[in-house]
């Protein structure tokens, strides 16, 4: 059952259930766009499970990217139960309960790469996947009615030069065991081929990088640490120091070494020693490769970064893929840059990038590996999941289903279907409290986005008297915002006048004399569209 990650890219969660129990794979985290004002995060709404919690007897985490466990912090106090992670994985998710001061009250159980847990019915063990970010796993759940393979992220990388190759042996395995059903990554269904090698593309950088002899800013996901180490090998082939800028990619690297990874990077600058460095020396490592406003990134293309500025004669690299939904954020910052002078090469330029997930001829692979009886496409919009499905059925597979979120899927005893639907959607987390976005105060948001807002200031003393100059305030609603404010002012003095003292001792009365008078002069003043309410 999943509760988010299907016909949708992003936050992924899914439940398995057996006899009454159940387990949760992933809780992740989507960005949240213009239809939610203000609001910068989405979380998955686990409201079905939490009102059964006692019977959810574990979140078992298959890496630690974002969209896979950045909920946690902020619906586990809604779940209360035991976390499983790798070592790395942990290590991030430790951080984030930090943040919100979970440390000391979320039980996290550290489980070895490629090692085995038991929850109730069911036996889970962690199969190495390569991925773009280090301890990425499969889990082969196996429960009395059959064997279930969720795949998480993974992709089959020859090259890795960190973390783990895919455990091809042990998927194998797990086939000629029989395998009731595939549970399948759908992001890149409709790109042909394989993925690509990260030991090739550190071979690519380093040769772009060479033939530049200004100074060249890369960036790219701050979690990707065999990324991090293909930069770096770059950059000492073609003699350059590296130069981290952005807290995020610091603290990755600092994760990665405490875990024992990342251990002959070369010695690492801050961007406060980079000032005296020669052009031709320098490789800025930077965060934002998604066009984020506050990433490192944006602030030098805009001219707001305190010690970087890039121009005539740069080069900046976008190592990463847009994820879908940040074209416009980073097409502001590539065009930023390309004014100031600089080169820009991104993924459809030249070879700077490969993806963490299958394409098409990886995912046959896959199939032909462990021959399940059922595929269900998840982590992917409607026409991926689509797509995957017909793959599947090309590779040999009985019976695929494409689904949603909250689709109750039976897959044993008997043919698999769909039998139920629970209420799943999306929080919006709002601090650290997710709420509902139909909330009344993301309602609110919402309208003052469109609309704008006016504000009276009213203040009467206890006979109803008026005891300081009436104030309004307007907020994006119109051409003249001052001169309008004066009007305002003026028909709000008039309806003060107008309504008597007894009135006027009565705060409801006077609010609700205070709505009437500005609503209409707004329609008076805006003129709004014929059929708008105001």
């Amino acid at each position: 059952m999943p509760l988010g990650g299907v016909g949708e890219f992003g936050k992924n969660l899914a439940l398995y259930g057996y006899d009454g129990q159940w387990i949760m794979v992933d809780c992740g985290m989507a960005f949240a766009d213009e239809a939610v004002p203000g609001v910068d995060l989405l979380v998955p709404d686990v409201s079905f499970i939490a009102a059964q919690r006692e019977r959810l007897l574990g979140l078992v985490l298959t890496h630690g990217h974002e969209d896979h466990l950045g909920g946690v912090p902020f619906v586990w106090p809604r779940l209360e139960c035991p976390v499983f992670a790798t070592p790395f994985t942990a290590s991030q998710l430790g951080r984030k309960l930090g943040e919100v001061g979970l440390s000391d009250k979320v039980p996290v159980t550290i489980v070895p790469t490629g090692g085995s847990i038991t929850l109730g019915p069911f036996e889970i063990s962690y199969v190495r996947v390569a991925h773009s970010i280090l301890e990425a796993h499969s889990l082969a759940i196996r429960t009395p009615a059959g064997l279930i393979v969720h795949s998480g992220d993974w992709k089959i990388d020859p090259e890795p030069l960190i973390g783990a190759h895919t455990d091809e042996a042990r998927f194998r395995e797990l086939g000629d065991a029989g395998v009731l059903a595939l549970i399948g990554d759908s992001t890149n269904v409709f790109v042909p081929g394989h993925s690509g090698s990260e030991g090739a593309l550190a071979r690519s950088l380093a040769e772009i990088i060479a033939r530049k002899t200004g100074r060249v800013a890369v960036t790219t996901f701050a979690s990707n640490a065999p990324r991090i180490q293909s930069i770096a090998q770059a950059a000492r082939e073609s003699g350059r120091e590296v130069v981290v800028v952005g807290r995020s990619l610091w603290r990755t690297i600092e994760l990665a070494k405490e875990n024992g990874y990342l251990g002959d990077l070369p010695a690492l600058l801050d961007d406060g020693e980079a000032e005296f460095l020669p052009a031709e020396n320098t490789l800025f490592l930077v965060t934002g490769c998604q066009g984020e406003t506050r990433g490192a990134m944006s602030r030098i293309s805009s001219g707001q970064h305190k010690r970087i500025a890039l121009g005539s004669g740069d080069t900046v690299i976008f190592s990463s893929k847009i994820i879908p939904g940040n074209e416009v954020s980073v097409g502001a910052v590539v065009n930023r840059l390309v004014y100031a002078g600089a080169e820009v090469i991104t993924e459809k330029d030249d070879f700077v990038h490969v993806s963490g997930h299958p394409g098409r001829e990886e995912m046959r692979q896959m199939y032909d590996w462990l021959r399940p009886t059922i595929a269900v496409p998840v982590h992917g919009e409607a026409r991926n999941l689509a797509r995957h499905a017909a793959l599947a059925i090309r590779a040999g597979v009985e019976q695929t289903l494409v689904i949603e979120n909250g689709a109750v899927v039976r897959l044993a005893p008997g043919a698999a279907e769909v039998v139920d639907h629970v209420p799943t959607g999306r929080l919006a987390v709002m601090g650290t409290t997710p709420v509902a976005i139909d909330s009344d105060s993301i309602r609110a948001r919402r309208k003052l986005s469109f609309n704008g807002m006016i504000v009276a200031i009213i203040v009467l003393d206890a006979d109803g008297g008026v005891a300081a100059p009436v104030r309004v305030m307007l907020r994006g609603v119109g051409a003249n915002d001052l001169e309008d404010q004066g009007e305002a002012e003026d028909a709000l003095r008039r309806g003060l006048e107008f309504m008597p003292r007894a009135r006027r001792r009565d705060d409801d009365e006077v609010e609700d004399m205070a709505r009437k008078v500005l609503r209409a002069e707004a329609r008076r003043t805006f003129k709004p569209a014929p059929g708008d309410r105001g």
